[in-house]
Formats: structure tokens, sequence, C-alpha cells
């Protein structure tokens, strides 16, 4: 059953018996270091980063069974830079790096209450929703004509992508 479970690496065992003799002991030491290490570097890592992607500490392999890491860039916003921009925010991610986007999300605030992005309104249809899309140069705020959505006074968009990087 043991080889059948994906995540058997970044486990980590609760104890363990260390042998006396100092050779057998440094070679169980340094296998308790790679364990330990491995353990720590297969979890997600929470950190969100403004200035450049970061690797998020997820490891995918829908390529082929192979690994690729997890990256995450945050992108802040203002109404006042949307609308300098025509809604738009460059990312700087080159294309050629990503195999896919794992999530595009963020949030929103109207000065007092906070929004998810892309916001949906149960009422007003689309005229009354924003957007959130990521073409190869921009990610893309699309307001709705409905004017019946928060407005939009600040907020964070939030990039992971698959990459071989």
């Amino acid at each position: 059953m043991k080889s059948h479970v994906v995540n058997q690496m970044a486990f980590l065992q609760t104890s363990r018996n260390f042998p006396e003799d100092i050779s057998d002991l440094t070679e169980e030491i340094n296998k308790a270091y790679i364990d330990i290490a491995n353990a720590v570097n297969n979890r997600t890592i929470s950190i969100f980063p403004t200035n450049r992607p970061a690797i998020n500490g997820e490891s995918w392999f829908v390529d082929r069974n192979r690994s690729q890491k997890g990256l995450r860039q945050v992108y802040p916003f203002t109404a006042a830079t949307l609308a300098a921009s025509g809604g738009v925010i460059a990312h700087g991610i080159n294309f050629d790096e990503v195999f896919a986007f794992t999530r595009i999300y963020g949030t929103f605030t109207d000065g007092t209450n906070w929004y998810p992005l892309p916001f949906v309104a149960i009422v007003g249809g689309v005229a009354s929703q924003i957007g959130l899309a990521v073409d190869p140069t921009n990610i893309e705020i699309n307001e709705g004509g409905g004017g019946s959505q928060p407005t939009v006074v600040s907020g964070y968009v939030v990039l992971e992508w698959i990459s071989d990087v």
C-alpha cells in the first residue's frame, strides 16, 4: 500500500532510533537531515511577493509525470492605476516559461467592504460583474457597464502558474 501513496517523500516520521556506533549514527543523521529537508521543501510556501515571482512550494506532475514548480506573484492596484492604464496591469511574465496558470484570483475594496475577484453580482447580470483575465502581456480587470457593481478603490491580483524554471 505504501508504494501507492503519492506524498510518502514529504511525510516526516515522528520517531527514529539512532544507533550507538558513530559510523552508523552518522549515516542515520544524514538520512534524517535529508528527510527533514525534503519535508520542509515540499510544503506550500506562504510568500506573496509583489516585485518578482516566488516559488510557492507546489510540485506539479501534469506534463508526462515530470516535476514542475509552482510560482506566485501579487499585483497591487488602485482605481487611479487602473484608470490610467485602461484597466490593465503589466505582469512581466514570460509566457514561454509558463506551462499553465493554476490560479488567477484577487480581492478589491470599495473603501469599506472587500470583494473577490472576479466579482459576480447576484443582481444586475453581466453588466454588474468585474472580470479578471490574463493575456501574454497584461492582467485585464474589466468592469461591467451596469454601474451596480461596487466601486473599485484598490486591490490585489494573485497569479500562480506552473513553470520549469
